[in-house]
């Protein structure tokens, strides 16, 4: 069976990524592994909206989308953040392909909650067909993005895209590379975590905002048989996310 990773990439990540992040994804590659990557675009999305004047607005890491939020965040993802991770992909050597949810309704999705966040969305099918091809010949780079079954484009979490389109694809694991070494309990980098103790964390305020978000996604995906690490690079382990069960 051909093995899939998952990256999520944050969008402070995206712009911190070392040497040894590509050496690893062409060793992937060299040895058969099929790799995707899922970007967010959180800060430069921040930037764009206030300079454009626009208030940004999160409730529990999840950012609150009005059409103009909207408007700017397919911009900035489309425009700004994929083709400048595909050119780099491609300037270390790598066969990459810019993908977003029109192609071939990759991802649609329904509304997550539109009194509390407006146009976002969350993934209730993933075109795996269309994928599985992509992949078979590049590293695909995937935009958060969905759409409903009537066109009706919706923002989605990073975090909960990756683990939608992990979960679709049967992913042996998903990389959630972010601007931290993991989960961090009183200045250190936690080995493992489980449901428990992130929800112990949460209630302490240990676990907060973009992170409670990353966490609450992870353990979902872990439940579908996916390893899930939240690291800040590819070769180290980070914190390894943990179902109840193990």
């Amino acid at each position: 069976m051909t093995e899939t990773v998952v990256i999520k990439l944050g969008g402070n990540a995206t712009e911190q990524l070392t040497p040894q992040f590509f050496d690893q994804l062409a060793r992937w590659r060299a040895a058969g592994v099929r790799v995707l990557m899922i970007h967010g675009g959180g800060p430069q999305i921040n930037a764009w909206s206030e300079r454009l004047g626009l208030t940004v607005h999160k409730r529990g890491g999840i950012r609150v989308t009005d059409a103009d939020t909207l408007a700017v965040t397919q911009a900035v993802l489309l425009g700004v953040v994929q083709p400048a991770l595909c050119l780099t992909l491609h300037q270390h050597g790598l066969p990459v392909m810019g993908l977003n949810t029109t192609d071939n309704a990759l991802l649609t999705g329904t509304l997550l909650d539109q009194q509390l966040y407006g146009a976002v969305g969350k993934i209730t099918q993933v075109n795996t067909t269309v994928l599985n091809r992509v992949l078979a010949d590049y590293v695909g780079v995937l935009a958060p993005l969905a759409q409903t079954s009537d066109g009706t484009m919706l923002n989605v979490n990073a975090d909960m895209a990756a683990v939608a389109v992990a979960r679709a694809l049967g992913a042996t694991r998903l990389m959630m590379v972010t601007d931290v070494p993991g989960v961090i309990v009183n200045g250190t980098t936690a080995a493992t975590i489980d449901p428990q103790q992130a929800s112990r964390w949460v209630q302490q305020r240990i676990i907060t905002s973009g992170m409670e978000a990353k966490i609450n996604a992870a353990i979902d995906c872990v439940h579908a048989g996916t390893q899930v690490n939240i690291t800040n690079d590819v070769t180290c382990p980070g914190t390894m996310v943990l179902s109840a069960a193990m």
